[in-house]
C-alpha cells in the first residue's frame, strides 16, 4: 500500500484547532506565512512517501542490527537519512541562531507527523534529537550551545535520552550511574543505560547522549540527579568529532516493534575514559530531564497519531478493495466490497474518528508549546494540564486503531504480509515509555489539576462549554468538572484508582471541543464531508462511551484494596 500524506488535514487542523494564523501574526513567527506552512507540509510529504515510507517494511522485517563495531541499519537508511539532513527538515522549528528557520513547534509536530505515519521506527531518530535540542537550549552553557546545537539542528549529528537503569525505571530516582570531577570542568561518566533508542547507529559522525548520573555526596533520589552531555566522539579544538569516548554498546533489544529502532544497551566508562559535561546545575538533573520528559511525551503522543495514520489508510484501502459476502438486507446478492458492511464502516469511522481527534489533542498541545515560549502564563497552564492528555490518550487510540486495522483486514490483517500487524505490534510500546500511561493519569489528578489553584482546569472546563454546543459533549464537560473538582480533594488511594478513567473522560471531553470546533467550518467538498462525518461519529458514539466511565471515575478505591496481594495469584 502506497502511505499517501495527510496534507489537508493536517493544514486544516492547523489553522482552526492550533490557530497558526495567530502565531503567524507574532513578530517570533511571522516567517509561517500560508506559503512557507504550505511549502513545508508539501516539501515534507513528497520527500516521506518518496523516501522513508519504501523503507518502512525493511525497517521492520530486516531492522537494526548489533554488531561488535556498532549498530547498522537496513540498506537505504544511511542514503534516506542524509536526505533528511540535506533537505532542512530538522532545521523546521530551530532558533534561527543555531541554524534553524525558526518555525512554530505546531509546524515541526506537523513534519515529525508526517516523517512518522510513513515510517514511524525510523522517525524515532530525529524526534529524539528535538528533545536534545530542547535539553541545551534552555539548559546548555553558551559554549554548549555554539558547539553542538548546529550540528544538532540540522540532525548531522543526532541526540539521545539516557535515564533508564536495570533498576531505575519509572523510579528515576534510584538510578546508580556517576559523574566524577576530573578537575578541569569536565566529568568522568560510569555506568549502563538501558532502552535507549537510537543510542547507537552508522547514519551520523556523532550520537549526542544526554545523561543523567550522580555527583559524589549526591543526596539519595530525585534531588541527587545532575545532567551531562556525553558525545560518542569528544570534540576536537575546531569542533569536530574526534576520540572515541568510550560509550559503547553492549546490545540491542529484541523487541515485539519498531524493529528500525535500535534499542540500546549502552555501557559508559568501562576504560574509565568517558568523559562528560555538567548541563546546567549540579543536582538541577531533574529540572533539565523535564524539559526532555515533556517534549518527549507530546512526542510520544504524536507517535499514537502516526501509527493511527498509518493503520487506518491501509484498512481504507483493503476495506475498498476486498469482496466478500452481500451486503445485509438488500435483494442483489453479489458480493460486495466491503467497505460496504455496517460493522466495516463502523470500524473505519471509528478510526478516522479517533485518529483526527488525537492528532487534533497533540497538534492543540503542540501550539500551547509556542505560545508558552511567547511569555504567555495561561497557555503554560494549559500545556501542563493536556500534556498527560495528549501522551495517554493519543497513545491509546494508536493502539486501538491498529487493532481495529487488523480486524478491518480479517485473517489477513494477522498474517505479517499485509503489513496491518506492524502497525499494532509498533504501536504497543508508546502506552509504555516516556512514561507510563498510568503515570501520565497520576500526574493528571495528582499535580496538573492543582495548578493555579485549580485554575488551570476550571478555565479549560470553561473554555470547552463557551464553544461547546451538543449536548452530550456538554453533558461529558459537566460530569468532568464534577468528577475533577472532588478528586482534588480526595485521599490518595481513591484519586488514583480514579485516575485512569477520568483521564479518559477529560481527554474524549477535549478531542470533542476541538472535532466539534473542525466540524462548524468543515466545507462540502470531499475532504469537509468526510471530516463532517468524523465529527458527527465522534459525538454520537465516542463521547457517550466516556460519559459511561463516570461511575469508575467516582468510585473509591476500596474494591482495589479489599483483597491481599496474594490472592491475585489465587
Amino acid at each position: 500500500m502506497a502511505f499517501t500524506p495527510a496534507t489537508t488535514e493536517q493544514r486544516f487542523v492547523l489553522d482552526h484547532v492550533v490557530r497558526i494564523g495567530e502565531l503567524a501574526a507574532t513578530d517570533r513567527f511571522a516567517a509561517a506565512s500560508d506559503d512557507v506552512v504550505d511549502a513545508v507540509l508539501e516539501g515534507v510529504g513528497q520527500f516521506a512517501a518518496g523516501e522513508w515510507a519504501p523503507l518502512n517494511r525493511a525497517g521492520d522485517t530486516v531492522g537494526a542490527k548489533w554488531t561488535p563495531d556498532g549498530v547498522v541499519m537496513p540498506d537505504g537508511f544511511a542514503q534516506a537519512y542524509k536526505d533528511y539532513v540535506e533537505g532542512g527538515w530538522g532545521t523546521i522549528g530551530v532558533e534561527e541562531e543555531w541554524g534553524g528557520q525558526g518555525l512554530p513547534f505546531a509546524i515541526q509536530t506537523a513534519v515529525l507527523d508526517t516523517l512518522g505515519s510513513a515510517n514511524m521506527g525510523f522517525a524515532l531518530c530525529p524526534t529524539l534529537t528535538v528533545g536534545a535540542i530542547e535539553a541545551l537550549a534552555h539548559h546548555g552553557s553558551p559554549e554548549q550551545q555554539a558547539l553542538y546545537l548546529p550540528h544538532l539542528a540540522t540532525g548531522e549529528w543526532t541526540g539521545t535520552m539516557n535515564l533508564t537503569e536495570p533498576q531505575a525505571g519509572s523510579d528515576v530516582g534510584a538510578l546508580r550511574a556517576t559523574a566524577t570531577p576530573l578537575g578541569d570542568g569536565k566529568w568522568s561518566i560510569k555506568g549502563t543505560k538501558i532502552y535507549i533508542s537510537f543510542g547507537d547507529h552508522d547514519m551520523a559522525p556523532n550520537i549526542v547522549h544526554l545523561v543523567l548520573a550522580r555527583t559524589p555526596g549526591a543526596p539519595a533520589g530525585t534531588k541527587g540527579i545532575s545532567l551531562f552531555l556525553v558525545p560518542k566522539y569528544r570534540l576536537n579544538d575546531d569542533g569536530t568529532p574526534g576520540d572515541f569516548n568510550d560509550v559503547r554498546v553492549v546490545s540491542i533489544e529484541h523487541k515485539m516493534g519498531l524493529h528500525a529502532s535500535p534499542t540500546c544497551v549502552l555501557s559508559f566508562g568501562d576504560n574509565d575514559d568517558c568523559v562528560g559535561e555538567l548541563i546546567g546545575a549540579e543536582l538541577g538533573g531533574i529540572r533539565a530531564m523535564f524539559t526532555m520528559m515533556n517534549n518527549a511525551r507530546l512526542n510520544v503522543g504524536l507517535q499514537g497519531v502516526q501509527v493511527a495514520e498509518g493503520a487506518t489508510q491501509g484498512a481504507v484501502a483493503y476495506a475498498l478493495d476486498r469482496v466478500q459476502s452481500a451486503r445485509a438486507g438488500s435483494p442483489n446478492k453479489e458480493s460486495v466490497k466491503i467497505v460496504e458492511h455496517p460493522d466495516v464502516r463502523r470500524m473505519l469511522l471509528r478510526m478516522k474518528a479517533q485518529t483526527q481527534a488525537a492528532r487534533a489533542l497533540v497538534y492543540y498541545a503542540a501550539g500551547q508549546v509556542d505560545r508558552a515560549n511567547m511569555g504567555d502564563a495561561a497557555a503554560r497552564n494549559r500545556l501542563e494540564l493536556v500534556t498527560p492528555l495528549a501522551k495517554a490518550h493519543g497513545t491509546d487510540i494508536g493502539n486501538e486503531v491498529a487493532s481495529l486495522g487488523i480486524q478491518v483486514h480479517g485473517g489477513m490483517g494477522y498474517v505479517e504480509e499485509t503489513g496491518a500487524a506492524q502497525y499494532f505490534r509498533d504501536a504497543r510500546i508508546t502506552p509504555i515509555y516516556e512514561g507510563t500511561n498510568g503515570i501520565q493519569a497520576a500526574d493528571l489528578v495528582g499535580r496538573k489539576l492543582a495548578l493555579d489553584n485549580g485554575g488551570a482546569f476550571a478555565t479549560l472546563i470553561a473554555d470547552i462549554r463557551a464553544e461547546a454546543r451538543d449536548e452530550r459533549l456538554l453533558a461529558l464537560v459537566d460530569a468532568c468538572d464534577a468528577i475533577g473538582r472532588r478528586l482534588a480533594t480526595a485521599d490518595a488511594d481513591d484519586k488514583l484508582a480514579a485516575s485512569y478513567p477520568f483521564l479518559t473522560m477529560l481527554s474524549v471531553a477535549t478531542c470533542g471541543w476541538l472535532m466539534e470546533r473542525q466540524g462548524a467550518v468543515a466545507g462540502t467538498d470531499d475532504f469537509g464531508r468526510m471530516k463532517a462525518a468524523s465529527v458527527r461519529f465522534y459525538l454520537e458514539q465516542i463521547v457517550p462511551e466516556a460519559m459511561g466511565l463516570a461511575a469508575a471515575a467516582s468510585a473509591s478505591a476500596a474494591v482495589l484494596y479489599a483483597i491481599e496481594p496474594a490472592l491475585f495469584a489465587a
